[in-house]
């Protein structure tokens, strides 16, 4: 690696969590006391980062991942010098251009015009060196029929598109980008990503925090897995990412595992039906073991645990699998494939196997289903299970199908090029 761009050494970001008693002094007694606030303990400290060093170089881009609260996000902010560390050093050479928070820096009762030149001088450019660049940072917004309109008006992916643009006009020495790039469309992110490379390639630094792990491999170097403020791994993107996912697929099953049905359907807004028939438990089986991390093409089988409370003689069981987006990938049930049914009752087990579970690499959840002929739900589950396929080499798509590489006439390869084991 270069020379450290950005170096976080042994940083803690703590929250105190005040007492349910802890109010704000009146101003009368805050003028005597000197103080705005009741002299009362904090009841709990929240840590919010603890203790994470990594350094970045130029050129390179880092790549931040974690659930919810692991405080990827704060340590973004301590980065931009948004936030103080309680504790250790960042230290950043260079100017910093950050997106982290959806419309932070616009004032929503001016135009776009204006917020750029605002947004233009807080990031350090002169009044002139905006009006040089004002006509491509609009152009690369792509709003130009909006620009002198107020920006209260504007929708979320204007407020990206904007603030993106602004950002990566300033030619930053560092680039900071939490997730609001998913609220954009799909074709200015592929010009949002353009950019990225095209300022990596000229030496530019880059932190990217996003739960979109396929954009996270795509784009950084190296990737930091943060685990409730603390690094738990740190390298090449694909072993902390599949490391990751093989965590959250272990949560999940486990969860899945543990899950009690005792509510009625209704209080789950991921379940529904008249529970006529339970799904009572699902699971992912691969090899005869649950797993819920498995290869493109390994042999796979969904079983679910179904209860009827009283006979029935009108039955569906139905499966479908879908990316996290919602995308659908496959779908069937026992209907489609001509089984008619005659008669459930009390405890059943049903199993779908799939001998070639040809998926590409990525992650996947399953809905399962049990309802009648006319589709009146008796249980559906949305999002029942996840699993994460996993391979050495990328493709694109949903389906990986078997196949192999042919060359005839003048083609050559250097050696050790090809797919893993050529």
């Amino acid at each position: 690696m270069s020379a450290p761009v950005v170096t976080v050494e042994g940083v803690t970001k703590l929250y105190r969590r005040m007492a349910p008693g802890f109010r704000l002094r009146t101003l009368k007694s805050a003028l005597l006391s000197r103080s705005l606030v009741h002299d009362l303990e904090p009841q709990e400290v929240i840590p919010a980062v603890r203790d994470v060093s990594f350094a970045v170089g130029r050129g390179e881009a880092l790549g931040l991942v974690g659930g919810n609260g692991s405080g990827k996000s704060t340590l973004l902010k301590l980065v931009a010098g948004i936030l103080e560390p309680t504790a250790g050093r960042v230290a950043v050479d260079g100017r910093i251009s950050a997106l982290i928070e959806l419309g932070a820096g616009f004032h929503p009762e001016i135009s776009g015009r204006e917020n750029v030149y605002i947004n233009g001088a807080v990031l350090g450019l002169s009044r002139a060196q905006v009006t040089k660049r004002f006509d491509e940072i609009v152009a690369f917004s792509g709003l130009e029929e909006f620009i002198d309109e107020p920006v209260k008006s504007y929708s979320s992916g204007m407020y990206v598109r904007l603030g993106f643009a602004v950002a990566v006009h300033t030619d930053p020495d560092v680039l900071l980008v939490d997730e609001v790039l998913a609220v954009g469309d799909e074709a200015f992110a592929h010009r949002c990503l353009r950019r990225i490379e095209e300022m990596l390639n000229n030496g530019r630094t880059l932190l990217l925090v996003s739960h979109s792990l396929t954009l996270v491999e795509e784009v950084c170097d190296r990737v930091v897995w943060l685990d409730k403020g603390r690094a738990r791994l740190e390298g090449e993107p694909r072993r902390v990412l599949d490391a990751y996912r093989e965590a959250v697929a272990e949560a999940e099953g486990q969860a899945h595992r543990e899950a009690k049905d005792e509510a009625r359907l209704d209080e789950d807004p991921n379940r529904w039906g008249s529970g006529a028939a339970r799904l009572v438990s699902c699971q992912l089986r691969v090899g005869g073991e649950e797993r819920y991390r498995l290869s493109p093409g390994e042999s796979a089988d969904l079983e679910m645990e179904v209860e009827a409370e009283e006979p029935l003689d009108d039955f569906v069981f139905g499966i479908a699998i879908r990316t996290p987006r919602g995308e659908d990938v496959w779908g069937t049930n026992t209907e489609l494939e001509g089984f008619r049914p005659r008669r459930l009752d009390g405890s059943s087990r049903v199993r779908v196997h799939c001998p070639e579970l040809r998926l590409a690499p990525g992650e996947y959840e399953v809905d399962l289903a049990v309802h009648a002929r006319d589709g009146a739900p008796y249980d559906y589950r949305r999002r029942a299970l996840a699993f994460t396929v996993s391979a050495p080499t990328r493709v694109v798509g949903v389906y990986a199908p078997e196949h192999r590489w042919e060359f005839e006439g003048e083609v050559e390869w250097d050696a050790g090029d090809g797919p893993p084991g050529s």
